[in-house]
């Protein structure tokens, strides 16, 4: 990781990292905690995160480079993200939907859907995440979009692999925030849009005169129900079938195309 931040300041490139600790992590498939006990199941512990996080930053503040944490799931992360950027560190990070949504409870079920990686935490973590959000500790949100065959999500816990789709729910999941008072609806826009264009170094994320025409039109306050028959992806591997969400994509333009309308 050394060698690839150094590489990453020569060409003023970000380097995304997954921080995870293989050694603790190895064979976990849930958060590690009091659930994960009663369940009969492996854990995950935050530290498996939280060590790498901390090594990557530090990696970051000696050589100079960009550091960009991804799918950031514990309370602890989130802090060593806060402090580094008081100290001017070149860090930025990301949450996801599911995990400021969802914690380790909504495992209580088996259903393979909710098994990701990192996995889903504490309510504890879940409020860190909001506040890091909020904050702006954490400049982006990511759907972490995992596609996976019925047939691989119908095994048991321990056998399924990890990830959930992303890119139908993640719009409605996010703007919970907004309609919670957690994020203004300009913040949540600049996390989906402008922030991650910069972390890229692309022309996306602006409708300035000029750049690329690449808009999603959304309509905050139009509700709809998760249902597996109406999801356009070609998986369904989603805990959140079912769920009645507040807010949805209406129409897609790329390249100043209209690629996609909700009639």
């Amino acid at each position: 990781m050394r060698r690839a931040m150094e590489y990453g300041r020569m060409f003023d490139l970000p380097v995304l990292s997954h921080c995870e600790d293989q050694g603790l992590a190895a064979g976990g498939v849930m958060h590690e905690g009091m659930v994960s006990t009663a369940l009969g199941l492996p854990g995950v512990p935050g530290a498996a995160e939280n060590v790498m996080v901390y090594r990557d930053i530090q990696l970051a503040a000696m050589t100079g480079a960009h550091v960009h944490i991804q799918h950031v799931s514990t309370a602890e992360a989130v802090d060593l993200v806060r402090r580094a950027k008081d100290q001017e560190i070149r860090v930025t990070a990301e949450a996801c939907p599911h995990h400021f949504t969802l914690t380790h409870e909504a495992i209580r079920q088996y259903d393979t859907n909710t098994k990701v990686n990192p996995p889903l935490r504490t309510a504890a973590d879940v409020e860190a995440i909001k506040t890091g959000l909020q904050d702006g500790t954490i400049d982006m949100i990511a759907s972490d979009h995992a596609p996976h065959h019925v047939t691989e999500k119908e095994q048991d816990y321990e056998s399924a692999p990890p990830g959930m789709i992303g890119l139908e729910t993640s719009v409605g999941l996010s703007l919970a925030l907004y309609h919670q008072g957690v994020l203004s609806l300009a913040q949540l826009i600049a996390k989906f849009t402008i922030h991650p264009a910069r972390l890229l170094g692309t022309a996306h994320g602006t409708l300035e005169v000029g750049s690329v025409a690449d808009i999603t039109m959304i309509a905050p306050e139009q509700t709809f129900v998760v249902d597996a028959s109406t999801l356009r992806s070609q998986s369904r591997n989603t805990p959140f079938l079912g769920w009645q969400l507040r807010g949805m994509a209406v129409a897609t333009i790329v390249g100043g195309n209209i690629i996609f309308e909700r009639l």
